[in-house]
């Protein structure tokens, strides 16, 4: 396959996938509840934090997640009494338990409080052509209050190795437009072009095949790979590839 013929092979993935009627069973779906910004990012970002294992587990823990929130996450974030932390307690989403969802409440709080939000933090430590350095200077800030050292397996740093799947998903969500219904586009600072692709089992089988990625692991260096070679196919949104490679790889088993 040419690199014209994969392009235009993508695009149509992209097109056919990048569709409101794939919510239904996407976690995307739990922020779609919401129209307040905050909403949106707050319950975003607490979806993605448990995205991963079974699609309709993460769906039901979320929504659960929300239901224990008053269906109001931003003013439960910025308005809860230590009675409302205990409240939370018994949730549990496989390794993501009560104690991490305190904290994550907490410094979210400290967050919005504190640093301008959640869209400060990640436009502010931006580079030219990466959010790789934010997501790591993130997760500097976010655990810069006291708390368990369990609970810091819940964000990862690429400046550690990692491919960072759920944070760039998380940002996918809030950078690329929602001219399709799909993604937000409630952050309007950081450019599109420096998203990197969610990689996951499902994307990275299906990169390689496509001979998008020769590296074996799921890592950062495997991610550096793909986004060079996702921006020679769409410089200005290459991570709208991520609709075709998990599309592919989740419902074509390609």
């Amino acid at each position: 396959m040419t690199k014209a013929e994969l392009k235009e092979f993508l695009d149509a993935k992209v097109e056919e996938y990048n569709h409101p009627r794939f919510l239904d069973d996407d976690p995307l779906q739990i922020p779609h509840r919401f129209t307040q910004k905050e909403d949106i990012e707050i319950s975003a970002f607490l979806t993605a934090t448990i995205a991963w294992g079974n699609r309709k587990s993460i769906i039901n823990n979320a929504t659960r997640l929300m239901e224990l929130m008053g269906h109001t996450p931003y003013d439960f974030v910025m308005n809860h009494s230590e009675d409302d932390l205990e409240r939370l307690s018994p949730f549990v989403h496989r390794t993501f338990n009560g104690i991490d969802l305190g904290y994550f409440v907490t410094s979210l709080h400290h967050i919005y409080m504190n640093h301008g939000g959640l869209e400060t933090i990640f436009t502010n430590h931006q580079t030219k052509n990466s959010m790789q350095p934010a997501i790591s200077k993130f997760k500097e800030v976010f655990f810069e209050l006291p708390h368990r050292h369990r609970t810091q397996k819940h964000v990862s740093d690429p400046n550690k190795g990692s491919a960072a799947k759920r944070i760039n998903m998380f940002l996918r969500w809030m950078v690329r437009d929602n001219s399709t219904g799909v993604d937000f586009g409630v952050w309007k600072d950081i450019d599109p072009s420096k998203l990197s692709c969610p990689l996951d089992v499902h994307s990275g089988n299906v990169a390689r095949k496509l001979k998008l990625l020769k590296r074996k692991q799921n890592d950062a260096k495997a991610l550096l790979e793909l986004d060079k070679n996702l921006r020679k196919l769409d410089p200005g949104d290459p991570v709208k590839y991520d609709f075709a490679l998990f599309g592919l790889g989740v419902f074509e088993r390609f």
